[in-house]
């Protein structure tokens, strides 16, 4: 897993609207890049929900939501649709960059639920493991807050 100070590795996937999206697309802006195990679940829809609430906040201060998930574009589609989610979800069937990020849960199946804080030139700033859904967003945004300042 990457540590905090690290160059966060690239990548390169496909959005819910079918795009590709590469972290270097988000130069020049912070990003929270996030790893779920599955669309459509309880904990996964929670944790969703409270970055949606509270996107206009990470906005304001130049910063983008980025989920990610060993699901695929349809199932993402259902997901952002059913759950009015605005932000990107990439689709990582083939587990390549959740595997590069050290967030492969231990079965092997799906992407364990950890975050990593990305400064605008690509600096890995904090790195959360083992995330609790509900106060998460909140969490980040302390932190965000704090390290703008």
């Amino acid at each position: 897993m990457p540590a905090s100070g690290a160059k966060a590795p690239d990548f390169t996937l496909q959005s819910q609207e079918g795009k590709t999206v590469s972290l270097k697309d988000f130069r020049g802006q912070w990003v929270v890049l996030y790893f779920y195990p599955k669309d459509m679940t309880q904990g996964c829809t929670i944790e969703a929900h409270n970055f949606q609430r509270d996107l206009d906040q990470y906005t304001a201060k130049k910063a983008a939501i980025v989920g990610v998930s060993a699901d695929n574009v349809d199932s993402h589609q259902q997901f952002c649709t059913k759950e009015s989610l605005t932000f990107r979800l990439l689709a990582d069937p083939g587990k390549e960059v959740i595997s590069s990020y050290g967030s492969l849960a231990a079965n092997g199946m799906v992407a364990a639920r950890n975050t990593f804080l990305i400064d605008p030139q690509g600096v890995i700033r904090k790195v959360y493991t083992k995330v609790s859904p509900n106060p998460h967003s909140q969490e980040v945004l302390a932190d965000l807050t704090e390290m703008q300042k």
